[in-house]
């Protein structure tokens, strides 16, 4: 195989040059090599400035020629190939050539690429969102002792004092899509367990949850108590409300205690499994906005046509729902309702009676 090489090389100079580039970082990755180091090393093969941005630490490193931090503006990247890991985008490096490409930069991209998902893996927690469930359920389990959670936490790549919050999700997308959009530029981790996806983040943008999604938000007052608060959560989200801040339930979370024994037994709780997926509807907005023009303007209908459900909806509950007590009732007959029907289907559907 060796002599075959020689010979190619031999007979065309891109591959001499290509094998030599494959030899270099062959090298490079024998001898363990750190990011800077490869960056550093990648500048100096290239002749210009060699760049990479993980996307897990949100930062990027870019190096000159001559081994020092680049100047700044960054010039536009002439070339840049995705870095992967386990299947998953991690981050990316690329080369800012003045002019135009070299013909050997496409096989020393590869090469850098390959190279610097194995320095990082190799020198930190993997970059990667999908974690392994185990460690995941050790983190949130509430019988794991201290020392076994911090251990945990490292090993996630979870730095020591750094806060952390647990998200509960349901969703037909992957996990680690659902993650990095939440939480662009911290620490995030996922793992599947049980019926519910489990995210663990440093902090989460609640406005960057996809379409779809369900998802329980627990604060950051310790990974076993947050993973309660966000399981929930989920239990209070609806097609109308997909996320649920813990702490924004305030009393309301008092609800989830409630025996089921107790729920069924309610006679508001009852009356409303009479109504039809359209008064439900129509109930639970006009709950939501205290508003008969907002409840129309919500579901693209005239006002009046709103107010005569509302009349046929009261009377079927035996409720005044132009008074504040009746719309309490029917907004807490609604909610408990709703959690009873999550804990029974396991928030396996959409279309429960009690479903806002």
């Amino acid at each position: 195989m060796e002599a075959l090489a020689v010979r190619l090389s031999g007979l065309d100079p891109y591959v001499d040059g290509a094998m030599r580039i494959v030899a270099f970082y062959d090298t490079l990755m024998r001898r363990r090599v750190d990011l800077p180091a490869l960056a550093r090393a990648s500048a100096g093969l290239a002749e210009c400035v060699a760049g990479i941005r993980l996307h897990g630490s949100g930062r990027s490193t870019r190096v000159s020629p001559h081994g020092t931090a680049a100047a700044t503006p960054a010039v536009p990247a002439s070339t840049e190939v995705a870095v992967t890991l386990d299947e998953e985008e991690i981050g990316t490096v690329w080369l800012e050539r003045p002019g135009p490409p070299h013909p050997l930069d496409e096989v020393l991209l590869d090469r850098f690429a390959l190279a610097a998902a194995g320095a990082a893996e190799r020198y930190g927690p993997a970059r990667t969102t999908m974690a392994d469930p185990a460690l995941v359920e050790l983190v949130i389990s509430r019988g794991t002792d201290d020392a076994a959670r911090a251990r945990a936490l490292r090993l996630l790549g979870f730095a020591p004092g750094l806060p952390v919050h647990v998200v509960a999700v349901r969703t037909r997308l992957p996990l680690d899509r659902v993650g990095a959009l939440v939480c662009p530029s911290r620490p995030v981790k996922a793992a599947p367990l049980a019926d519910v996806g489990v995210l663990l983040a440093a902090a989460v943008d609640r406005t960057g949850f996809p379409e779809g999604v369900r998802a329980g938000i627990g604060a950051a007052e310790g990974p076993d108590r947050s993973w309660r608060r966000a399981r929930t959560a989920l239990r209070f989200t609806s097609p109308r409300e997909p996320v649920v801040h813990h702490a924004d339930l305030g009393a309301l979370a008092l609800l989830a205690d409630i025996p089921e024994e107790a729920v069924r037994d309610n006679p508001d709780v009852t009356a409303l499994g009479r109504l039809t997926p359209e008064d439900l509807e129509t109930l639970d907005t006009y709950c939501a906005t205290d508003s008969v023009r907002r409840a129309a303007e919500l579901l693209h209908l005239h006002h009046s046509s709103i107010a005569r459900r509302l009349d046929h909806i009261g009377r079927a509950l035996a409720l005044d729902l132009s008074t504040p007590t009746g719309r309490t009732r029917a907004r807490l007959a609604l909610l408990t309702g709703r959690l009873l029907d999550e804990e029974a289907s396991g928030g396996a559907r959409d279309d429960g009676p009690f479903r806002g």
